[in-house]
Formats: structure tokens, sequence, C-alpha cells
């Protein structure tokens, strides 16, 4: 039986590009060669596409091994002109990665794909429009506030007022906490509007919820399953791109010491969410659990979450029974699942 070509793509333009780097090489190290010729497929953060060989060349030494460089991959929108790849598995972090944006590449090349579609990656991505889905499902989540970077100076009352301090603002459009600033009087405020300002033209600001932070792993196309919950503990401040990948200030307890009831509940809302904004194949799912009314609260869903070896996303799954390596090839079956789908349905009258 001849291998399976999976081009692995990472990198990218966004704020991400080092972390889609490194869980690209945790997923290649995980990929059976035995299974799958595997070819990396990088985009440089000015956004060109490099060849395998040039590709190679990013990973670290013990995940560059055993690719295929020789193969070249065509990602074409012209019917029938896309060559070189049976899977593409998109590694890609954060803005022109996660929202939509190459997912609707590889709809036009007619490729199959791990991972949400167009709208689920977009609406993942918009954590304003994430999160009036969820109300509108009705869902329970945090208030929030969303203004555009050009409304900053004739908004800020309203900011100010709204919510009190503390809040966190963050970039509507981006991940790895990246651009997320606590503000706990108007001077902080100020600059993390302003902060986040640099990396989205949409702005949120929500409350500061008291509260554990817990999460899901999500599995699945049309009937998704949910990991057992885990747990997110900082030693202090907040869960922020240096606490994700730099430091060794936050502990990951999986799984998180809950009641039945909660489990139930955390897994149940988690499919919920997954469901609402229209994902497919992953996601991770995160919540607060509320100190004041032992409620969770939806805070986001992120539809390509990290792969590295210290990622949340496959230590759950880990615990709850799929290891990593069966947990990949199981993704892969979902894109292939998720594209022959696709293929009965018509698109013209003819």
């Amino acid at each position: 039986m001849s291998k399976l070509r999976i081009a692995v793509l990472f990198g990218g333009r966004s704020g991400e590009h080092e972390i889609s780097i490194r869980s690209a090489a945790s997923l290649i190290a995980a990929l059976d060669r035995a299974k799958y010729e595997i070819i990396p497929v990088a985009i440089s953060q000015e956004g060109r596409w490099l060849s395998p060989a040039e590709s190679q060349a990013l990973l670290p030494a013990e995940a560059a091994a055993e690719l295929s460089t020789e193969t070249a991959v065509t990602v074409s929108a012209d019917p029938g002109a896309s060559i070189g790849a049976d899977v593409v598995f998109p590694v890609l972090h954060g803005t022109f990665g996660e929202d939509g944006t190459v997912q609707g590449l590889l709809e036009l090349a007619d490729v199959a794909y791990v991972g949400a579609g167009v709208l689920g990656s977009a609406c993942g991505m918009d954590k304003d429009v994430m999160k009036r889905l969820f109300r509108e499902r009705g869902l329970p989540t945090a208030p929030h506030l969303a203004l555009l970077r050009g409304e900053i100076e004739e908004r800020f009352p309203e900011v100010e007022s709204r919510f009190g301090y503390p809040v966190f603002v963050k970039p509507a459009n981006l991940g790895s906490s990246v651009g997320i600033s606590r503000a706990a009087d108007a001077e902080a405020l100020t600059r993390a509007l302003r902060k986040a300002a640099e990396f989205d033209r949409k702005i949120v600001v929500e409350p500061e919820i008291q509260g554990r932070e817990i999460e899901c792993a999500v599995l699945g196309n049309d009937r998704p399953e949910a990991s057992l919950p885990g747990e997110i503990v900082v030693a202090s401040g907040f869960y922020d791109f240096e606490t994700k990948y730099v430091s060794d200030d936050a502990r990951l307890v999986i799984p998180a010491e809950l009641s039945e009831e909660q489990i139930a509940e955390a897994r149940r809302l988690a499919v919920e969410a997954f469901e609402t904004v229209e994902c497919s194949g992953l996601a991770r799912v995160d919540f607060f659990l509320e100190e004041s009314s032992a409620r969770f609260l939806l805070n986001e869903v992120n539809t390509m979450p990290g792969f590295t070896s210290i990622s949340m996303y496959p230590k759950l799954w880990a615990a709850t029974g799929l290891p990593y390596a069966e947990l990949v090839d199981r993704l892969i079956e979902l894109a292939r699942e998720r594209h022959a789908e696709k293929a009965r349905t018509r698109f013209s009258r003819g």
C-alpha cells in the first residue's frame, strides 16, 4: 500500500510564527514514517511559500529527519492543478492561517485538510463574533465589549465605565495570548488598548473573572467528542505568552479536580461550543469556572490549538486514552472523511 502524502503547513505571517514552527516539529516527530510521506511546507513571516527543502531548514534536527524534500507541493485555486499532497495539515496559528484565509485557498484547491473550514475558522478566530454566537445559542459566557482601533479615544469613557477595573484587553483576532493585557486603572487601559490595536483593528474588552481556568479538547466532524477537562494553574499573573511558552510558571492539572457532574457539564458545553461555531476536526475549548457562581463560562474556542510537546490539546487526549500518534492518525482520517463528504455536494444545476 502506498503511503499517504501529508503536507505539514506551518510558519505564517502572524505573531504566532515561532509557535507554529514548534507545533509543526512536534507533529512531524509523531507522524508514522511507515504510513506517511511527510512534506514540510513553510510560509515565511513575509508571506512567501517556501520549498520543502527551505521549509525543512526551519525545523530542529530531530524533526527534520526522513522528510520528503524532493516532492513538489502546489496548492492552486485552479481546479485539478493542485499536486503533491493527499492531505494538508495546516499547523498555522493566528492571522492568515487560523482565520479562514488559508482554509479558503484549500477549499478552492479541492484538497483535503485537517481542521475547521472557512466559516468555523473565521468564527473561532474572532472573539467578538464567537461570543455573540455563544449567546445566540444560550451558552454561558462572560460579557464583553468590542471596539475598533479608530474608536479608542471616542469610546474610552464607555470602555472604562462598562466593567470597572480590572479588565482584560485583547486583539479580537489573534491567539497564544499575543497582544493581551490586564488593566487595573485608566493609564494601564490606555496602554492596553493601544497595544491590542497594534495586532488587530478590532479590540475586545472583558471584565476579569475570578475563578479556575478549565480546558477541554474536542475531536470529530458531525459527531464530535470532548476529552476529560484539564486545568491551568498559574503561579502569578495570568496565562500570557511568556507563561505559555517561555517560563515554567504554569502547571497543567490533567484531569482537572472536578466532580463527576462538573466533568460532564464541561464536556457537554465543549461540544456545544464546537458545534456553535461550525468547527470540524479539532478544537480546544477554554472556560472559566467562576468562583462566585460555581458555573462554567465559555471563554473561547481555538480551532487550531498548539501541538507543541507542552500543549494542552494532545495532553488532554492522552489522559482520555488517545495517545499523540493515534490522535494525529485520527485527525488525518477526519480530514479525508470531511473532504469525501463535501464531494457528495452538487455545486451546479447540471
